[in-house]
């Protein structure tokens, strides 16, 4: 494992507790990180926190993403605790289960917007100007390559994927000369929880898609996450990472 140099960063992990989440925190602690896991889960987040405590200091904080003032406090907490916030990696995300986009339930269509990018939205509203008054800052907006190409039978998934790849866009622009860069990768599907909510045939669709014929593994992204979370990053802003195993074109 390369090794990356987080030593002194505080880094935030929303949807923490499990998955691509999980995998990141692990890999920024590795890499000399505090990190605070947030979600909504609060027997997977006191799981998660003990088993990834011994790699180094992570705490938890139960949190409702699509809430204004619980991420608010969540915030407040995560900074009176660890005196600031250096990496935001908005992870959490719901996949809404599959369906053509007319026989989609209009509720579960609004719920995939709100988790997968008012989420990050309130996230950054709360993180962001702390980011600033520190003069520096780094945002990883976990996408997919849904948000790219338009998955059939996930239109609300692929929707608020492509949006948040925009938010991450217009955000890049608007901080670009505060020491605060904001990047997105773009996943192709990784063998997760994420898996129970979707029909075999979608996942089947998505296997299919990939040259390299598998799945990410979480791991894989984790790597890419703690990169553009570091120093090492300095001129990008507003990109997108492709981690699509070569389905991504663009």
């Amino acid at each position: 494992m390369n090794q990356i140099d987080l030593k002194g960063r505080v880094a935030v992990v929303t949807g923490g507790a499990q998955g691509i989440g999980y995998a990141t925190a692990e890999r920024l602690l590795q890499s000399g990180a505090t990190v605070a896991l947030w979600d909504i889960d609060a027997a997977r987040l006191k799981s998660a926190s003990a088993s990834l405590s011994a790699l180094g200091p992570v705490s938890s904080v139960e949190v409702e993403l699509t809430d204004e003032a619980s991420v608010a406090a969540a915030a407040a907490a995560t900074l009176k605790a660890n005196g600031a916030i250096h990496i935001l990696v908005n992870n959490a995300g719901i996949t809404g289960g599959n369906g053509v986009t007319w026989e989609l339930d209009p509720a579960m269509w609004r719920r995939v917007i709100e988790v997968n990018l008012i989420g990050p939205f309130l996230t950054c509203r709360a993180i962001v100007p702390q980011m600033i008054k520190q003069g520096y800052g780094r945002i990883v907006n976990i996408a997919s390559v849904a948000g790219k190409e338009g998955n059939p039978n996930a239109s609300h998934y692929s929707a608020s994927k492509a949006a948040l790849i925009a938010l991450t866009k217009s955000l890049g622009k608007e901080l670009a000369t505060q020491g605060v860069l904001v990047n997105a990768v773009t996943p192709a599907a990784a063998k997760t929880a994420m898996f129970d909510t979707m029909a075999q045939s979608h996942i089947d669709y998505m296997l299919s898609k990939i040259p390299m014929g598998r799945f990410l593994e979480v791991g894989e992204a984790a790597a890419m996450v703690a990169w553009l979370a570091s120093e090492d990053i300095a001129f990008s802003t507003g990109a997108v990472f492709d981690l699509s195993g070569g389905r991504a074109t663009y």
